[in-house]
């Protein structure tokens, strides 16, 4: 479905989302009217989702950031339907996954110490009743920044 110059503006807009149609248009040897109308319909198919601006946690007083693996003591839909409604409402929970293995969901959590890591984790995480187990790690430093999508 996507030819190579829909890859290369996706990959172009990855770098930089606000990038004109007159800039894309450059940058792939097209019209600013035909670069414009690739993006529109990659947005319109949902390759494009949506565009974001990446902020610097640091900056923002986020100074500890952690993966925390949680290991569920039930599989019970509702419980788990009830542990998922918690940790989307929580801003310091930025994405989770569910996993094959020991643990049944991975957190990436930013925070703005250690004090509260350690209360969300105590107060709030191990309290729910589908929670059996809790692994954090905190980050040291990070090697490679969040990157886009691989085209």
């Amino acid at each position: 479905m996507l030819d190579d110059t829909d890859q290369r503006l996706l990959a172009a807009l990855q770098k930089n989302a606000h990038l004109t149609a007159q800039q894309l248009g450059e940058q792939l040897n097209l019209s600013a009217s035909q670069a414009g109308r690739r993006r529109q319909r990659l947005e319109a198919a949902g390759i494009i989702r949506n565009y974001a601006a990446r902020l610097d946690a640091r900056k923002l007083g986020l100074t500890v950031q952690a993966f925390v693996q949680v290991q569920l003591s039930t599989h019970d839909p509702a419980q788990a339907k009830s542990f998922n409604r918690l940790i989307t409402t929580r801003p310091e929970i930025i994405s989770a996954w569910t996993l094959t293995g020991d643990a049944d969901l991975l957190l990436r959590i930013y925070t703005e110490d250690l004090a509260a890591l350690n209360s969300l984790i105590h107060e709030v995480l191990l309290p729910h009743a589908a929670v059996s187990r809790v692994h954090s790690q905190i980050v040291m430093d990070q090697v490679k920044a969040d990157a886009g999508l691989p085209m």
